[in-house]
């Protein structure tokens, strides 16, 4: 959820999903076009830039075209982090990574945490000068929910009573309890207490959608002459598949606290190209190339943080011959994570034994990773193992051709051509790579087309059934065939259980689940590593969430 701004690239060039849960998309997994055009920034990086007729500009990096600027559909990380800056939810992500006011200045929980009541800014705007209603956000979330929208991030809301059985085309969207009870009032009720719900509320799927500007222009969200936002910028010019400028947006309630009056963002999914752009003055914010991290990562000018989300492989159960379940697990057990974190991918990213990153604080103190352990490690004998057994059971004498997929990019390469030498040296099977550019790779993984193939994940909130539920039946972001009553069942307690030791038992529970069944192969946990020329500050970079250019300056 399925990717970039900095802030992935800090991932290294730039990602998958996703997603959301994406990871690429939720998903979230963005990967870039080689073929961009560097941007003309001919004052970029020099002391007189932000003392030109253009003020303060920031030069950054998107990677990719972004997916979509409707809210509902631009669900995944090359998205993201554009419009977290472009539009604002009820609830925004604070400079202490915690869902703090947003358009909502204040609001009320009812006593059995099922009703919320938001309070609106009255001085919140448009970028057009329209006053931002309570309308805005049940038309948002209602659009969001209509089958017909097909939305990828739908599923988030799901906590809301009516929202799923509408979504899945069972109820009415007059089911739905979302009310807009005035103008600066909304109302939502959830189907249980969610504690972590206004955390999920900063997710970009959340952000309101000016209903007379939509209902006019369906396609306002396509180009920069016709989009309205209501963040702290706004969309001046947009060059598809080259470059996007935002400009600070005069109408924002807190306007005052912006200090950019520019961000330029190129698209360069390239991690050499972007790094001499910014070597260059071109960009003011790079990710740091595989073969330069060693050189460059203790510098004075590099940050280093903590990111959400996990780099995985998803197999296809409906494909042979990964239907058998040891075979998964063969292959699984056949690589080694920590050569491929130190040597590959490098920058100081951690090698994933599960698949919850680390982070998350259960109620009784302890880390989800530390408590859950390592549930998948390089072990070639048992791999071996696990092959011979697995083909045994299938009546082959050799296995079916296995080919690995994986979206455009020098570091998904480079981990594929890893993971293919690992495979023939420890299981002695012969391993084909394709790679795809990320809109085609995309629509192939959820049609169920690719075989073997890599993906990304990204937090939608802070919570760790926001990846575990990716995989129950039927889910947007399974792609992998995978169906489990159980594992259904465990994820439906993580969602609705009130005593949170107990939820999190579940979890662990199904974590544990998800690693004997191997449907998927984690690799390593994605980090935050960025370059920042001399001057620029007070970005604000979540280590689950989405980049934050509000408090950013240019000095």
């Amino acid at each position: 959820m399925k990717r970039l701004l900095f802030l992935l690239m800090a991932v290294l060039t730039v990602f998958v999903l996703a997603a959301c849960t994406a990871g690429e998309d939720a998903g979230k997994d963005p990967e870039n076009n080689n073929n961009v055009e560097q941007p003309d920034n001919n004052n970029a990086g020099n002391d007189d830039s932000t003392d030109s007729s253009d003020g303060k500009v920031l030069y950054l990096n998107n990677g990719t075209e972004p997916k979509s600027f409707d809210p509902s559909i631009g669900f995944d990380a090359v998205s993201w982090d554009p419009l977290n800056n472009l539009m604002e939810g009820l609830t925004r992500l604070d400079k202490d990574h915690r869902a703090g006011p947003g358009v909502a200045e204040n609001w009320d929980i009812s006593e059995d945490g099922l009703t919320y009541t938001f309070h609106l800014r009255e001085d919140a705007k448009w970028s057009n000068g329209d006053s931002v209603v309570a309308g805005d956000f049940e038309y948002a979330w209602k659009y969001m929910l209509d089958p017909a929208t097909a939305s990828p991030a739908a599923f988030l809301a799901y906590f809301i009573e009516g929202a799923e059985a509408y979504n899945s085309g069972d109820g009415s969207v007059d089911d739905v309890k979302v009310t807009a009870k005035d103008e600066k009032t909304l109302e939502v009720v959830l189907a249980q207490p969610t504690g972590f719900f206004l955390d999920v509320l900063t997710n970009p799927a959340f952000f309101p959608i000016n209903q007379k500007v939509a209902e006019a222009d369906p396609n306002w969200h396509t180009e920069a002459e016709t989009f309205v936002g209501n963040g702290p910028f706004k969309l001046d010019s947009w060059k598809h598949e080259e470059e996007m400028v935002f400009v600070k947006n005069e109408h924002y309630w807190d306007a005052a606290t912006v200090k950019l009056d520019k961000v330029h963002f190129a698209m360069i999914n390239d991690s050499n190209t972007q790094y001499q752009m910014f070597e260059s003055g071109d960009l003011d914010t790079a990710s740091i190339p595989p073969e330069l991290s060693d050189q460059l990562i203790d510098g004075d000018n590099v940050f280093i943080g903590p990111y959400g989300g996990l780099e995985f492989y998803r197999f296809n159960t409906t494909m042979e011959p990964f239907q058998n379940k040891k075979i998964r697990q063969a292959f699984a057990y056949a690589v080694n994570r920590e050569d491929i974190a130190k040597y590959v991918v490098k920058n100081g990213v951690e090698p994933a034994f599960g698949f919850i990153n680390p982070g998350y604080t259960s109620p009784d103190g302890k880390d989800f990773r530390d408590a859950n352990g390592d549930l998948v490690t390089m072990d070639v004998d048992k791999a071996k193992q696990l092959l011979e057994e697995g083909m045994a059971e299938e009546g082959y004498d050799e296995l079916p051709p296995i080919t690995l997929s994986y979206n455009t990019s020098d570091t998904n390469k480079a981990v594929a051509e890893a993971l293919q030498s690992m495979f023939k040296e420890n299981l002695g099977v012969e391993v084909e790579l394709v790679n795809q550019e990320w809109n085609v790779f995309s629509e192939a993984q959820k049609a169920l087309e690719l075989q073997f193939s890599r993906s990304s994940f990204i937090n939608d909130y802070s919570d760790p059934v926001n990846f575990l539920e990716s995989f129950i039946t039927d889910s947007y972001m399974n792609r992998t065939g995978f169906s489990n009553a159980e594992y259904d069942e465990l994820i439906a307690k993580g969602k609705s259980e009130t005593d949170e030791q107990k939820r999190w038992e579940y979890l662990y529970e199904a974590e544990r689940l998800l690693a004997e069944e191997m449907i998927a192969m984690p690799i390593r946990y994605y980090n935050t590593v960025v370059l920042e020329a001399d001057g620029v500050e007070g970005i604000l970079r979540h280590p689950v969430g989405y980049f934050d250019l509000k408090y950013a300056d240019k000095k």
